[in-house]
This record gives C-alpha cells, sequence and structure tokens, in this order.
C-alpha cells in the first residue's frame, strides 16, 4: 500500500515491524492528552493504529496541538511494542511513536454527531442529519463495512452469473416510455421538442431485444427507475437488480439459475440457515388463502385456514353473509386479556379491519371474545377442521371480499408472529410464487389491467386468450421470496406477435397503440424470437436481508430519505429558466389560495 503519504495502512503493522521508520496516514478518531504524553488512534478503511507524541519529539508535539477528532493526518515514526497491549485489534501489540505530523485535511472542531467514539450513538441521530452529512455517517464502522460488504457481493454475483455463461450486456438509461406498474421519471429533449425519453423501470424490452439478436444468455447489474412511494425495503427512485434473459430456455430452466444464485450467494456471506433447491413452490392462489400475501415469511408457522362454512348457520351478525378466515395459535390461550385487545387495536387502527374476533380454548371450553358464539358442535367444527385443540387461541376475519379479508388475515398473521416471537431464528427460507393471474380487474378505471408483467407468456397460449375469462387466465410469472421480501421477479416472455398484440387488446391497448408504445419488441418479433425466459434479483434487498438490517437506507452510500430527497446533494432542486427553456418546459406555479 505504499505511495506518497503512507507505506502502510493502518491495519497492517505487528511486533515484526518492530524499529522500523514508517509512514501512515488516516483520521484522528481519538486523542487522549496525558500531560507529558499524547495518544492518537489513527484509522484508516483497514484498522487502527496509535500513535504516540512525547515530549521527545517537541516539534511533532507542538503539530499535535492543532489535532481535533476526524482530521486527516500523515504521521511519520519508530514502530515500537506497546506496554499495555490491547488484544481487541490487529495492531494492539505496537504503536507508533511520532517524529513528524503533517495535517493533510482540516476539520470543524465541532461535528454535527460523533463519529467512531465511545459517545457515537447513530441509533438516536435523525435520519435527515444523517443523510445531510452522509459523507461523516460514512465513516462510522457499521455503515463503512456495510457498503464495502455491498462492493463483495456484487463482484460474487458477477462471478456467478460469468461462471454460469451469461454474457454482461449494459442497456440504455435514456429510454422510452413503458407499462411496469409505476409512474415513470421523464427526461425532456432539447433537440426534439415536446419529447421525452424515460429512465428505464427495468431493461426489459432491451433485454428482450438480446435475444432476438442471438445473445444467448444476458445479465447486468441495472440501475431501475420507478417514481414510488418509499417505504423501508424500497428505495425511492432508483434500485438495483440482477436482471438476466435465456434464449431457449422454460420456467424450469429459470429457477435452476435462481436457486443456484440465491444458494451460493447466501451461503457465501452468511453462517445462518439456508434452504437448499429445489425451492418450495406455492400458487399465487395458495399463498393468498394460506399466508394472505404473495410474499410469505415461511419461518412464521401460523396459516390462514378458511372457517366460513363452519359459521354457516351461526347467530353471529359480524360473520352473517361474509367470508370467515381463522388463525390458530398453538398454546394461545395463555396470553393475557392485553394481547387480545392490542391486536385487535391493530387491526382496526393499523390494518383498516372493522374488527379483529377472538377465542380462547381452556379445558373448561371456549373462554373470552367471542365464546358465547362457539357452541358444541361449533367447537367440534373447529377442532376436527381447523385442527383447533385446549390451549389453542383463534384469531377471526371476516369481510364480504374475499381479497379483503385474505389481505387483513395475512397482516394479523404477520404481527401475531412478531409479537409471539415464533419466527424460526437465524435462518432464510425461500420458495417461488408460482402462476400469477395474467390479469386483474381496476376497480378506479373500469377496466382489465395487467397484473403482473405485461409481457409474460400466458399459460394456455392463444387459445386460453380467444376462449378464457381473461381473470381465469394465468401466467408464467415468478417470483423469489425470503423471509416476506419479494427478492425477484420474473416470467416467461410471450415471444409470439400475435400473442403479444391479443394479450395487450385484452387490457385495453389495441395493435396500433402497441406498434407505437412497444415498436422495437413489435417489429422485432416478426424477425425470428426464440423462445425466452428470465428474472430480474433485487440486489439491495439481498443485501439487506445478508446484513440483516430493516432498512435500505442502510446498505446503500447516498440514499435518499423517506420524502424520496436527496439531503446531501439537495435534490430534487429548482433550475434556472434558461435551462428550462433549453429543453422547451414552462413551470406552472401552483395556486396556493
Amino acid at each position: 500500500m505504499k505511495n506518497s503519504y503512507r507505506d502502510y495502512t493502518c491495519g497492517e503493522l505487528n511486533l515484526k515491524n518492530v524499529g522500523e521508520t514508517v509512514k501512515l496516514a488516516g483520521w484522528v478518531q481519538r486523542i487522549r492528552n496525558l500531560g507529558s504524553m499524547q495518544f492518537i488512534d489513527l484509522r484508516d478503511q483497514f484498522g487502527i493504529t496509535q500513535i504516540v507524541i512525547s515530549d521527545k519529539q517537541p516539534e511533532a508535539q507542538e503539530k499535535a496541538k492543532e489535532l481535533v477528532t476526524e482530521c486527516v493526518i500523515s504521521v511519520e515514526g519508530i514502530v515500537l511494542e506497546r506496554a499495555s497491549k490491547n488484544a481487541k485489534i490487529p495492531t494492539g501489540e505496537i504503536e507508533i511513536e511520532a517524529k513528524k505530523i503533517e495535517v493533510l485535511g482540516k476539520c470543524k472542531n465541532v461535528l454535527p454527531f460523533e463519529v467512531n467514539s465511545e459517545k457515537a450513538d447513530i441509533a438516536s441521530v435523525k435520519e435527515d442529519l444523517r443523510l445531510e452529512y452522509r459523507f461523516l455517517d460514512l465513516r462510522n464502522d457499521k455503515l463503512h463495512e456495510n457498503i464495502l460488504f455491498r462492493s463483495k457481493v456484487l463482484k460474487a454475483l458477477r462471478d456467478k452469473m460469468d461462471s454460469l455463461g451469461f454474457s454482461e450486456i449494459q442497456t440504455p438509461i435514456l429510454a422510452n416510455s413503458s407499462p411496469e406498474g409505476a409512474r415513470d421519471f421523464l427526461v425532456p429533449s432539447r433537440l426534439h421538442p415536446g419529447e421525452f425519453y424515460a429512465l428505464p423501470q427495468a431493461p426489459q424490452q432491451f433485454k428482450q431485444l438480446l435475444m432476438v439478436a442471438g445473445f444467448d444468455k444476458y445479465f447486468q447489474i441495472a440501475p431501475c427507475f420507478r417514481d414510488e412511494d418509499p417505504r423501508a425495503d424500497r428505495a425511492p427512485g432508483e434500485f438495483y437488480q440482477l436482471d438476466f434473459e435465456m434464449s431457449f430456455a422454460t420456467q424450469e430452466d429459470v429457477f435452476a439459475v435462481l436457486e443456484d444464485i440465491f444458494t451460493s450467494i447466501f451461503k457465501q456471506f452468511t453462517n445462518w440457515k439456508v434452504d437448499e433447491a429445489p425451492f418450495k413452490r406455492i400458487p399465487y392462489k395458495e399463498a393468498m388463502e394460506l399466508y394472505g400475501i404473495d410474499k410469505p415469511d415461511l419461518r412464521n408457522p401460523l396459516i390462514i385456514q378458511d372457517a366460513t362454512e363452519i359459521f354457516k348457520n351461526v347467530e353471529f351478525n359480524a360473520f352473517k353473509g361474509k367470508r370467515v378466515k381463522a388463525i390458530v395459535v398453538p398454546e394461545g390461550a395463555m396470553q393475557t386479556r392485553k394481547f387480545f385487545d392490542q391486536m385487535t387495536t391493530f387491526a382496526v387502527e393499523e390494518v383498516g379491519a372493522k374488527g379483529l374476533a377472538w377465542v380462547k380454548i381452556e379445558e373448561e371450553g371456549p373462554t373470552g371474545g367471542i365464546a358465547k358464539f362457539i357452541e358444541e358442535e361449533t367447537l367440534s367444527k373447529l377442532k376436527e377442521e381447523l385442527g383447533v385443540k385446549v390451549g389453542d387461541s383463534i384469531f377471526f376475519v371476516a369481510d364480504e371480499k374475499l381479497e379483503t379479508v385474505q389481505k387483513i388475515a395475512g397482516q394479523i398473521r404477520i404481527e401475531l408472529g412478531k409479537r409471539l416471537d415464533i419466527l424460526e431464528k437465524d435462518t432464510y427460507r425461500f420458495c417461488f410464487i408460482v402462476d400469477f393471474p395474467m390479469y386483474e380487474y381496476n376497480e378506479e378505471e373500469g377496466k382489465i389491467d395487467f397484473n403482473h408483467n405485461p409481457f409474460s407468456m400466458p399459460q394456455g397460449g392463444m387459445e386460453a386468450l380467444l376462449s378464457q375469462n381473461p381473470l381465469e387466465i394465468l401466467a408464467y410469472q415468478y417470483d423469489v421470496v425470503c423471509n416476506g421480501y419479494e427478492m425477484a421477479s420474473g416470467a416467461v416472455r410471450n415471444h409470439d406477435p400475435e400473442l403479444m398484440v391479443k394479450a395487450f387488446e385484452i387490457a385495453g391497448y389495441p395493435e396500433e397503440e402497441v406498434e407505437s408504445r412497444f415498436g422495437a419488441l413489435y417489429n422485432a418479433f416478426q424477425y425470428g424470437t426464440p423462445p425466452h425466459a428470465g428474472a430480474a434479483p433485487g440486489v439491495d434487498r439481498m443485501i439487506m436481508l445478508l446484513k440483516n438490517e430493516e432498512n435500505l437506507r442502510e446498505i446503500i452510500a447516498f440514499p435518499k430519505n423517506k420524502k424520496a430527497r436527496d439531503l446531501l446533494m439537495r435534490a430534487p432542486s429548482t433550475v434556472t429558466k434558461e435551462q428550462l427553456e433549453e429543453v422547451h418546459i414552462q413551470v406552472i406555479e401552483e395556486n396556493k389560495d
């Protein structure tokens, strides 16, 4: 690591170097003044080395008076064996007696928050302040390590894809608008007044065109841009995915690649238990029935069961004429009344449920909640059909709409898993969600929309599109889910131009619009297109799970805040009138009256 400023990093020196005259450079992490002697902990990316400044070196001692924590210095001195050794760090057996100190980068006396000191408590620092001073925040060990860890994972992903025969090819950032399910970021054209580029929500069309062009296997670690509301597990504006596509490939071929990627990468970077291939496959309809969500956390042993028929003739108005879902909690009867009240509050205030019914099954019979409605016949059915035992508790959700009752029950299941602390520890549970519906009904617009990916192959092909109810058509679409997070999404592509036109027609896109909006694919498919399929694992979420972080901002170097603002670079921001005129844009001021 020798260069003009240093001979070694701050993590290299040991007893073998005693007696050498060396030069180090780094940040002053800590200063301890003992009168005739001063001690400095000098830090760089590779470690910490203790520097000693004694009165034997008056020039160095005088220079040390200028030093404050987090300033950058170069130190020249002799390596000594430490009298008081520190076994916690690799350099803990030596120290440097400073002969010469040079300040390379000054630092203000007062920091906006503590950095890598005993007083540092990043959890107590407001997130917006951390993001405004992200360059300081990134010096803290944990966050710094997260970013370096990210680099290692990206390299491992590239190595894995290379070993599988994929070629890395970059696709354009300035692209066209596409119905990927989110709003586009639009970029006005200076050369073409009134026309716009769109930042790609995914390299979808480009990677399919690469298959048409005869490339066998493509991949890239691709930036994707979607104007979506921020969430803890979704970075606002932009994110990265390991995008890949394969020619002459089926769904099974893609599954084999996905299983290889996830098992090998997760085993390489964690000591937690990782599910082995083949991953469990759960049809979308079954996932919604059992878990109330299409990204189930399989570490949670609770499942949702249907109790509609059981309560069909029970005189309980809250259940009459409604779908009833039940979650049986083994040994849940031991929970206090406060627990059940808190779950009810959660269901109403956080999930939007009209209420949450519950009952305990004890030796003397049902108690609490809706116990008075659970007569002997109903209790017998609950035991026989739902597997209820003495000592269990049951939570019930009811609603007229199947989708509503499933989603509410799904959120109750997730919350019960957290509050009861019943999730498997130190494990990654993977599954495929398969057989997604090709279409869904958009109640707001009163029309049929694509449910997942518009470029997917419908199961049953043209016959299904011509003869089946669109809402019953399934697609060759799939997700990889791990611990409650969607980790990858993909599909077998619709490579037949006639099929493509019909599929879009059902979703309200006439052939002329398909040809206009997706002209490249529409045209390319006329010239010999191989069957192809692919997927796109999310890089950010993968790293978030591997580091056991709860927020993506902890594994991204320069993230935006909850309002999608970059507080460090102050973006988005206004631009000059001249800049707007160059791209033929006029800003209409919002009426604040």
